[in-house]
This record gives C-alpha cells, sequence and structure tokens, in this order.
C-alpha cells in the first residue's frame, strides 16, 4: 500500500515528537542520576493512550494511529531500531574480559541463570494464572518464558551503571560485566529458541533444525567470523573513506546476519547481537568507530524504540499491583540471591558477591525487548507486559544505590574479617628486608602472587618513608594488582627498627596489601591498624602470651 501525503506527514511529525520528548525527559533522568531510558519510556508513557490517548485521543490517533500504514512504517522503524540496539549491545561484549575472570564471572552468569531461570520457570508453569498468562494451551512456553525474562541482564545500563560509580575497572566491575555478557548470551539464545518453538516465520524448519542452523551459526560466527572480521577490518578502513565505510560494513554486516537468523525461526535481534560479539572483538576496531555508531544509534533510533513502548499499552487501564509485586519480588531474589551466591562461589567476599548481585540485576533495555517480543507473539497480554516493563524500570533505578549501600557496607567490616591464622607468624629475622621477604613468602603461598613484587613493593613504600607506628608496631604497607586485601602478622623474637616515631623497635609487623586503584580502602585500614595497636595497655596485653594462635584470639575480642 502506498502512503498518502497525510500519512507521510503524520508519520514524520510523530517521529519529530517522539524524539523531542525521548530528549527532554531523557536529560530530565539523566540530571537526577537515572538511566536516559527511563526518562525515554516515561515519554512514551505520556505520548501515548495512558496519557495523550486519555485526555486528547485525537491527537494521539492523528500523530500514531493516523492509518494501518502508518503504523506499518512506525513497526518497522522500531523493527530496524532494535536490531540496531543489539549490533550495539554486541559490540559492548569483550570476549578477552569474559576469559580473565572467567571463574568468578562463569559461576555469577550461571549461578544467575540457574536460580532465577528455576524460579520463574516453576512459577509460570505451577502459578500461571497469579502471573497473567494469556493462553493456557502455551503454558510451556509461557513458563520457560518467565525463566528467561527473570535471568536476563541489561550490559547497556550495567555498563553506564559501573561508569557511573567509577566501578567499571575494578574487580567488582569486571565481574559484573563479564558476567552480563555470558547472561545476554545465552539468555538471547534461550528466547530465540523460545521463539523457535512457537513456529513463527522459520519457513518450515523443524525445531531440531532451526536448533541445529542457530548453533552452526553462533560457532561460525564466534570461531571463524570473528577470525574474518579483524582480517577485513584494516583493509576497510584504510582503503574506504573514514568512518563511513567501516560503519557502512558493520551495519552490512549486521542486517544480513539478522535477515538470516530471522529466516530461520530465531528471531533477527539475535543475529544482530552474535554479530556485534564477532566484530567487536576486533583489535583493529577503532574506539572513534565505536563511539560514532553508539552515539548514532542510542540517540536516535533506541529513543524511537523506548518512546514506542508507551505508544502500545494503557499503563493505567492494564496495571495489575498483584502481578507488578510478584514480578518484582521474584526479580529481585532469584537475580540477587543466584548471582551473590555465584559470585560467592567464585571466590568474593560477601558484601562484595552482594554488590555483583545488585549489579547483575539490572534489566533495562533488554527485559522490555524480551517483553515486546513475547507480547508481540502472543506469549503474554497487556497487564504481564505493563509488568515487565515496570520490573525492568525499578530494577534498573535501584542497581546503583543497592551497590553504593553493599560496597559501604563492606568497608564498615573489622579489622578481623581481613586476618588469616595462615598468616600470622613468629619470626626470629634480624632485618627488615629478611622479615618482609618472610612474610611475602607466606603472602605468596595463600595467594598465588610473586613474593618478588610483594618485596619490591613494600621496600620501595619503607625508601619513601619509614613505617614505625608506636608502641612496638611497625606497619609495612604497599598496593599490588590484588583484587582485596590482605593482612599478613610477623610476631618477632628480636626486635627491628622500623624508626617509629616513639623510637621504640618494633615486636610486632604488620604488613598491608591492598588493590591498587583503591587508595580509601588502604587509608581505612592503615587508620583501623593504627587504632587498634594504639593503646599501650593493649599492646601489652597482646605481648603476655606471645604466639600465633594467642594473638588470633586477642584480636577477635579486640
Amino acid at each position: 500500500m502506498k502512503m498518502s501525503v497525510a500519512d507521510i506527514t503524520f508519520f514524520l511529525i510523530g517521529i519529530s515528537v517522539m524524539l523531542l520528548f525521548a530528549r527532554i525527559f531523557g536529560e530530565l533522568a539523566r540530571s537526577v542520576k537515572q538511566p536516559i531510558i527511563v526518562g525515554e519510556i516515561l515519554a512514551g508513557i505520556i505520548l501515548g493512550p495512558t496519557l495523550l490517548g486519555l485526555f486528547w485521543p485525537e491527537v494521539f490517533q492523528n500523530l500514531f494511529r493516523q492509518s494501518e500504514n502508518v503504523g506499518i512504517a512506525f513497526e518497522g522503524l522500531t523493527t530496524i531500531a532494535v536490531v540496531m540496539l543489539l549490533l550495539v549491545s554486541g559490540l559492548e561484549v569483550d570476549l578477552s574480559v569474559v576469559l580473565k575472570q572467567s571463574r568468578t564471572a562463569i559461576s555469577t552468569s550461571l549461578m544467575g541463570l540457574v536460580v532465577p531461570f528455576f524460579i520463574g520457570f516453576s512459577m509460570g508453569y505451577f502459578f500461571p494464572d497469579l502471573l497473567g498468562i494469556a493462553d493456557h494451551s502455551q503454558k510451556l512456553v509461557f513458563a520457560l518464558f518467565i525463566g528467561v525474562a527473570l535471568s536476563i541482564t541489561a550490559l547497556p545500563v550495567v555498563a553506564k551503571t559501573l561508569m557511573d560509580l567509577n566501578l567499571l575497572k575494578t574487580e567488582i566491575g569486571t565481574v559484573i560485566i563479564a558476567s552480563a555478557m555470558v547472561d545476554d548470551l545465552i539468555g538471547w539464545i534461550i528466547f530465540s529458541i523460545i521463539l523457535g518453538m512457537m513456529g513463527t516465520a522459520n519457513h518450515g524448519f523443524g525445531f531440531e533444525t532451526t536448533f541445529l542452523l542457530a548453533f552452526a551459526f553462533i560457532s561460525f560466527m564466534l570461531i571463524f567470523g570473528r577470525k574474518i572480521f579483524n582480517y577485513v577490518l584494516p583493509t576497510i578502513q584504510n582503503k574506504l573513506s573514514f568512518p563511513g565505510g567501516v560503519i557502512n560494513f558493520i551495519l552490512i554486516s549486521g542486517f544480513l546476519s539478522a535477515a538470516f537468523t530471522e529466516y530461520i525461526g530465531i528471531h533477527a535481534i539475535f543475529g544482530a547481537f552474535i554479530t556485534g560479539i564477532a566484530i567487536g572483538d576486533s583489535v583493529h576496531l577503532k574506539q572513534h568507530t565505536r563511539e560514532i555508531i553508539h552515539q548514532f544509534i542510542t540517540n536516535i533510533f533506541a529513543p524511537l524504540f523506548f518512546v514506542s513502548i508507551g505508544l502500545r499499552v494503557n499503563f493505567i487501564a492494564h496495571f495489575d499491583i498483584v502481578i507488578v509485586a510478584v514480578f518484582l519480588l521474584l526479580a529481585f531474589a532469584g537475580k540477587v540471591i543466584g548471582c551473590g551466591l555465584g559470585a560467592y562461589l567464585g571466590g568474593l567476599k560477601r558484601w562484595d558477591s552482594l554488590a555483583v548481585g545488585f549489579g547483575m540485576n539490572s534489566r533495562g533495555a533488554m527485559e522490555i525487548i524480551l517483553g515486546i517480543l513475547a507480547f508481540d507473539a502472543g506469549i503474554i497480554e497487556e497487564k504481564v507486559f505493563v509488568a515487565l516493563v515496570i520490573m525492568a524500570l525499578v530494577t534498573s533505578i535501584t542497581s546503583a544505590p543497592l551497590i553504593g549501600f553493599a560496597l559501604r557496607y563492606k568497608r564498615k567490616e573489622k579489622l578481623i574479617t581481613l586476618i588469616d591464622p595462615k598468616l600470622i607468624i613468629f619470626s626470629t629475622a634480624t632485618d627488615k628486608k629478611t622479615l618482609i621477604s618472610e612474610l611475602a613468602q607466606k603472602v605468596s603461598e595463600i595467594i598465588k602472587i610473586d613474593k618478588e613484587i610483594i618485596i619490591s613493593e613494600v621496600l620501595k613504600r619503607e625508601e619513601i618513608m619509614p613505617t614505625g607506628i608506636a608502641n612496638s608496631l611497625a606497619l609495612p604497607h604497599a598496593k599490588i594488582n590484588i583484587s582485596k586485601p590482605v593482612v599478613a602478622i610477623a610476631l618477632l623474637k628480636n626486635e627491628i627498627d622500623f624508626d617509629a616515631i616513639d623510637g621504640i623497635p618494633s615486636r610486632i609487623v604488620v604488613l598491608l596489601l591492598t588493590p591498587q586503584n583503591d587508595n580509601e580502602l588502604q587509608l581505612k585500614l592503615l587508620s583501623e591498624i593504627a587504632k587498634t595497636f594504639g593503646d599501650k595497655k593493649r599492646v601489652d596485653e597482646l605481648l603476655k602470651d606471645f604466639s600465633p594462635d594467642s594473638i588470633f584470639s586477642n584480636l577477635q575480642k579486640l
């Protein structure tokens, strides 16, 4: 069908209004330190049937429901937008990060998938009415969808949250990002299989064939495709106009892959996402190019998509407090418990693990995309879609403050929680270097780090300023490439002079090693150690029964 002059006019005005409101409310959200998509979705709710359609129905109909042709045009535009959004999300996935944090990331992501998926699937299968099932004949597909919806994490929102908190390059940030990457990859594979189970748009392929073709596509793109892209990108960037040539190549690759996965019965967004990963992994893709693509899509196409969410349903008419509350409860419980437990099993401390759980709880754009696809496919009805959007917004908004809470509470832990009885030794050393070498050797056996690095950094710090404190205490310290603080204590048979302020040689030496990028933590622990040993009577009590076991026991009582 050909669009009339009126259709084209209102279509273009509608796009302009959507972009204008998206920018205004997106900036308002950013000004109060919230994800921009919160403002963009709010703009859609205002422009949609919830508010504009309620008070000025004729304006709403003219702008967005002028004719069937306008609806088709908007649908095509939002389809392109979501495909490009997933392409950008794929470009942000750095497989090397996943490999570097393989143990903790895999443990976190797997537990962060298994626990919420099990909770969601069980609730969807055994209590479908409570979660608002639309068609009881599709109970299995509905239960699988709920499981996936509670499992997936929004990588773009997570990355932005960590950047705002200055945590992106820390160990916790790296674990969250790596885990979110694995979550996104596995989550989209499972969800694409669910869509394939419904038999939509697969050109006659059976489920087994669709699954095999999808597996072949993933394997090819992540093994051979990565190498091909890495090989051709330098040529494209050098021979064609820059950056236009490489951007064109990336978009062509993304759209062709999207077309292929759509053809075999797996949604188009999955092809774009996998291609984004394959291209983004190339060392030859310049950061300038990534930034241009990111800005182009997130400032033009992404706002149109997020605003269109509010145009789909009436958020007031289809708001069900019970369904919303259940989804929020399941979302927080499944993801925080699952990812927190996975991070803890992967080697992180208790409060660090909880921070990872809160960070992984952010659903954002990915949850909403899942909801729209499921809504369009008939898996869920309006009130479930509304609940999913609200859940995505609430988890995204609360992620940053909850991470901050966990990390602030972590800093309140007592010094004793960092002291390992295995790192308390009795030494016969008679000089600084020998003693520090003994402590470094002991530490290296526990945390598997080269003792020479410890010795070098600690002695380097000693040359800058002596670390003798007072009351027979010395506090040598250094910042090295470790993920969490380490405290080792030496009890000396022979006094060693660490140039203490009171001139008394040291008999207790506390070695403190902290992560390189956490100055605040080092200062806090140095202060706490000095305070712990600052009372001469307290130190005299510790020195009465001079043995590693008694020192540890007495420190626990402080």
